[in-house]
């Protein structure tokens, strides 16, 4: 580790970067070489997390900091908009109706009430806008081969049954088009997202059945 960061340090400065020492931290997991990270002469700070693009990364190598993190700032986020909530004079279109748990109400009658779209289609949109972002890619791109790429070898025992590729497969079939239509499709910004917006439309309608 301490040989790449010496590396990098050499190849930002050469285009006239420089590494912020104070910002830069040293998280270890599993490492069994505890000697210290030292740039330029000073030691890095070891540090047990750090937070990266708003995700907490910690030692441990898991995401349970980082859920429990985010549950506790939308509580604080929902607390604030108190009085939103509960206000008489904001339509039930500007926020959510004033439900409480003893109140039953069906979960379809409650996105038509907020406008809202479920978070299932939400995902499945927001997935499909990425993957029409990668297939615009160079076909030597990464992200691009990672797309369809098929590793070898078994699951482990307890992982989801359910995997990025197995989902987008089973949007494929359900909108009967291949990698090959689907290439062609992501040339044209409308008619991808005429592509998604029915995607959603079909998983909505067999939903109500």
């Amino acid at each position: 580790m301490q040989t790449k960061t010496t590396s990098v340090a050499a190849v930002s400065a050469s285009v006239g970067l420089s590494i912020h020492k104070g910002e830069t931290k040293v998280l270890k997991f599993k490492a069994e070489n505890s000697n210290p990270i030292i740039l330029d002469g000073e030691t890095l700070e070891d540090v047990e997390s750090f937070t990266y693009l708003g995700s907490i990364i910690d030692e441990q190598g898991g995401s349970d900091a980082d859920v429990k993190a985010r549950i506790g700032k939308a509580r604080v986020v929902f607390l604030q908009l108190k009085n939103i909530w509960n206000s008489k004079q904001l339509s039930i279109n500007i926020k959510i109706p004033n439900i409480h748990w003893p109140d039953t109400i069906s979960n379809s009658l409650l996105w038509e009430g907020t406008n809202q779209l479920p978070a299932e289609e939400e995902i499945r949109k927001r997935r499909w806008k990425w993957i029409e972002h990668i297939l615009r890619k160079s076909s030597n791109c990464i992200t691009r081969q990672a797309l369809t790429w098929n590793p070898e070898g078994k699951r482990k025992r307890g992982r989801p049954k359910n995997t990025l590729r197995r989902i987008i497969g089973a949007d494929m079939k359900r909108m009967n088009n291949y990698w090959k239509e689907l290439e062609k499709i992501a040339q044209g910004r409308v008619g991808w997202r005429m592509l998604v917006s029915g995607q959603c439309s079909f998983t909505r309608s067999n939903r109500r059945k």
